[in-house]
């Protein structure tokens, strides 16, 4: 028994988000005391060349588990091949009304409806000035939840601005389902409207920092067949350099008959596998090879980080299986998909 399996009843016990802060204030602590004992590297086979980038190994974690990057270098030491943190917006807020992070053991599932509650973008950029990590590092980027969905533009741009200089690639988050209209960003008026700000200040910031930063965008796994070929030739006609498929779910399916499961908010773990594959699969197919496609969502296994790279994924992330797994998943992950070449 590992010792996350170990400790993993304790932490249960423990309100959800209790548990998720106590977790990385642990984590924390024993990295400081040197006792996270940091993963050996990776053999040079494991490296994936993706937006012009190298990435170590293809297993990366998602953003939402470090929203103000508090925790880069501990969790780094676990094996990562690359860390996104966020999703921050311009100025801090609290996000909704606790509870809002629920777990459903049976089904390996949590739902959330966090909200974007982070510190802002300027405590965010602090933490990472202050890390020790030099290694690949995304930054998830979204809108206050008080600003009007029409201005949301400048949100995303003021976020892109202050945190360029410091990422390595930036996630523009178009698909949290706990802001209230954020996912009509994906619809392909506001979409194309969002893509070509982003993309012409990429490009002045490109010349006055004097390197291209590349810009992912994270899309939702409800979008039906229709939604995600008209979001496709969006993301192609603005040669978005990837995208990140999928977000959470709204949907309940496999999960229907548990407590807490008529919560609001997004759910991701064990029911969400299928659903985010299906929806990376019909991107991939969409895209046609004009851009890499990030795989996230479901990933309890190896097998499940090798069915999304099967499905056309270039690199996976993983979150709602470290809840279930602890670090762990990230050694398997690593092990599976550096031993087979895609």
């Amino acid at each position: 028994m590992s010792a996350y399996e170990f400790v993993r009843p304790l932490l249960f016990a423990l309100e959800a988000e209790t548990a998720h802060h106590f977790t990385l204030e642990s984590l924390q602590k024993l990295h400081r005391l040197g006792l996270v004992r940091a993963s050996a590297a990776a053999p040079q086979q494991c490296q994936r060349t993706v937006m012009g980038l190298t990435f170590p190994n293809p297993v990366g974690l998602a953003a939402g588990l470090d929203k103000n990057a508090d925790y880069i270098d501990a969790l780094a030491a676990l094996g990562f091949g690359f860390i996104e943190v966020g999703t921050v917006t311009p100025r801090p807020q609290p996000g909704n009304p606790r509870p809002r992070l629920f777990r459903l053991p049976p089904a390996r599932a949590v739902i959330n409806r966090l909200g974007f509650n982070n510190a802002g973008v300027d405590r965010l950029l602090e933490n990472v000035r202050r890390a020790s990590y030099r290694g690949i590092l995304g930054i998830n980027i979204g809108k206050n939840a008080d600003t009007p969905i029409e201005r949301a533009a400048d949100d995303y741009l003021e976020c892109l601005r202050k945190v360029y200089s410091l990422a390595s690639y930036v996630t523009v988050n178009i698909s949290s389902p706990n802001t209230q209209r954020l996912r009509e960003l994906q619809q392909a008026e506001e979409l194309d409207r969002l893509l070509g700000a982003l993309k012409r200040e990429q490009r002045m910031l490109a010349q006055s920092h004097g390197r291209h930063v590349p810009l992912a965008v994270k899309i939702a796994p409800d979008l039906d067949g229709a939604a995600v070929a008209a979001v496709a030739g969006i993301f192609r006609r603005h040669e978005i350099e990837a995208v990140i498929a999928t977000n959470t779910t709204l949907s309940r399916d496999g999960t229907d008959a548990l407590p807490q499961a008529a919560e609001a908010g997004g759910l991701s773990g064990a029911p969400l596998t299928v659903r985010s594959t299906a929806a990376l699969k019909e991107l991939v197919r969409a895209l046609a090879g004009a851009m890499p496609v990030i795989g996230v969502g479901g990933i309890m296994s190896a097998r499940d980080a090798q069915e999304k790279i099967a499905a056309g994924a270039a690199l996976v992330q993983l979150y709602t299986g470290l809840v279930y797994r602890g670090p762990a998943l990230v050694r398997e992950c690593v092990s599976a998909l550096c031993a087979e070449r895609p």
